[in-house]
């Protein structure tokens, strides 16, 4: 599937979704409401076929899903896609997969909507946004002007310039959501969909059922990890994105010691964050 990039119109405002350029106000001296907003309900405008290009890049070849930042940096002036086709997708996935788990381990229609509901508002979107915000305050500041006392260090140059000022390159708040939500996807393809379809081998008090069940935590935060260094390290004012691997060395280091007896699957399954019973169906 080829995905199709449409020119900006030119009617069409940048917004940083975080810090408001001057650009991005009203004659009579309002902001305007940034585009991701605007075009929520918008659903003719999204590109979900580009949405859908995108989920299967990102575990085919993730890398390939951050090369468009440079079209969207020299069309509209901002890092980010003002596009929610990927969230609304991703949504409707986990409300699928919410089903799924619910039928076969909640017990009655409350709890299957309890299921719906974190998975959708408190798996994805609350710890999206958790993520995104805290990489906002953080990657930038660290990475941006470059951590000190390594190569690449700027002094003059920071992370956050003068209002107004398009010379100093800013992280947007929309880009670091654009990197949680698709950060998010391989996770729900490991945890949501294909331990759902082997919960019950891999949840078995056997050695090999720990093994395989640990794994896909393993592949699954693995993929977080790097699809997440990929995306900040696509911008070309960050400096040492590479340790944003380093949790992944931390989680394979816990892996090994989980191979000990923990499993995984047991313990940490998604549904059961949201008090269903593995003992129902297993």
């Amino acid at each position: 599937m080829n995905p199709t990039i449409t020119l900006p119109r030119n009617n069409s405002n940048a917004s940083s979704f975080g810090p408001v350029p001057s650009s991005s106000r009203r004659k009579d001296g309002r902001v305007r409401m940034p585009r991701f907003f605007r075009r929520l309900f918008k659903f003719p405008q999204m590109d979900f076929e580009m949405a859908v290009w995108e989920m299967t890049s990102l575990i085919i070849a993730p890398k390939k899903v951050f090369r468009q930042v440079y079209y969207h940096k020299q069309t509209r002036n901002t890092w980010h896609r003002a596009d929610p086709s990927f969230t609304y997708l991703l949504s409707f996935f986990l409300l699928l997969t919410a089903l799924s788990w619910g039928l076969a381990y909640a017990d009655g229609f409350s709890k299957t909507l309890r299921i719906t509901l974190v998975f959708i508002f408190g798996h994805f979107l609350l710890t999206s946004l958790l993520v995104s915000t805290t990489a906002y305050f953080l990657v930038g500041k660290l990475l941006g002007p470059g951590v000190k006392g390594l190569p690449g260090r700027n002094k003059r140059a920071g992370l956050f310039g003068p209002p107004g000022n398009d010379t100093v390159e800013q992280l947007e708040f929309g880009y670091c959501f654009d990197v949680s939500i698709r950060a998010f996807f391989p996770v729900w393809v490991w945890l949501y969909v294909v331990q759902f379809l082997l919960m019950p081998v891999i949840s078995r008090d056997y050695w090999v059922s720990l093994f395989f069940g640990n794994l896909l935590y393993l592949v699954a935060f693995g993929y977080y990890f790097v699809v997440t260094f990929l995306g900040y390290n696509a911008l070309p004012f960050l400096h040492h994105t590479q340790l944003l691997l380093t949790p992944v060395v931390a989680f394979g280091v816990f892996w090994i010691v989980s191979l000990f007896g923990l499993n995984l699957p047991k313990h940490f399954a998604p549904v059961l964050w949201a008090g269903a019973d593995l003992r129902k169906s297993v």
